[in-house]
């Protein structure tokens, strides 16, 4: 299973009153829209196309990442449950993709250390949610964008917790940690997959309510 890269939104300063009023217009434009296997399949070239787009490519050069997107497209469309989101304005704008994570917990094996209680509870559930890629074009009209893919697969799921894997070796997945953190992506450990040496920092997103015995809302929940 191919490590999720993370949204690579516009940096800098908030924009003026003035900008953010047209970027809520511009915003007000993307259409999202579901793919099932097949249609993903089917616009491999443009989602490969997005990708470099929103990498740090040189214009004109040969970009090796685009090839391992696509190896990685192709092995996770195979996945049982996998769906696609992905956003469209004038052009493709963003995509995210994912799948429900086992009950049996083979999802996490690696996992260092003993799993918490509340995670192994959600996932024999059927309840957790796994995020492999966010893709989101560098456009201005694109801020927030990544955020709102991510949670609206999430709902259509109706996951109780989303869970997305980062290569802390990748400076830009690195530097993403921490925009996922503010929209409340919590870090809950560290899990190896073979064949790659490093250890991938584990994210989870809780969805459910917070109470007092769980305040992280990472209680368990019965849905029927």
């Amino acid at each position: 299973m191919g490590t999720p890269r993370q949204p690579h939104e516009p940096e800098g300063p908030s924009p003026s009153a003035a900008n953010a009023m047209g970027a809520m217009d511009a915003m007000d434009t993307v259409r999202l829209r579901r793919l099932n296997r097949w249609q993903a399949e089917g616009m491999r070239e443009d989602l490969a196309d997005l990708y470099v787009e929103s990498s740090d490519a040189v214009p004109g050069e040969e970009f090796p990442g685009r090839q391992r997107f696509l190896s990685r497209l192709a092995a996770d469309v195979k996945l049982p449950g996998f769906d696609m989101l992905v956003a469209e304005a004038r052009s493709l704008t963003g995509c995210v993709f994912g799948f429900p994570v086992p009950r049996d917990g083979s999802w996490w094996q690696g996992f260092d250390g003993p799993l918490p209680q509340n995670l192994e509870q959600l996932t024999a559930s059927g309840h957790v949610f796994a995020i492999l890629e966010t893709v989101v074009h560098p456009h201005q009209h694109s801020r927030g964008l990544a955020r709102r893919l991510q949670e609206r697969l999430l709902a259509d799921h109706r996951a109780s917790l989303g869970v997305t894997l980062v290569d802390e070796s990748d400076s830009a997945a690195r530097s993403a940690c921490s925009v996922l953190e503010t929209w409340g992506w919590q870090d809950v450990g560290r899990i190896h997959r073979p064949p790659g040496p490093t250890a991938l920092r584990v994210l989870v997103l809780p969805l459910g309510e917070r109470t007092q015995d769980h305040p992280d809302g990472l209680g368990h929940i019965d849905r029927t």
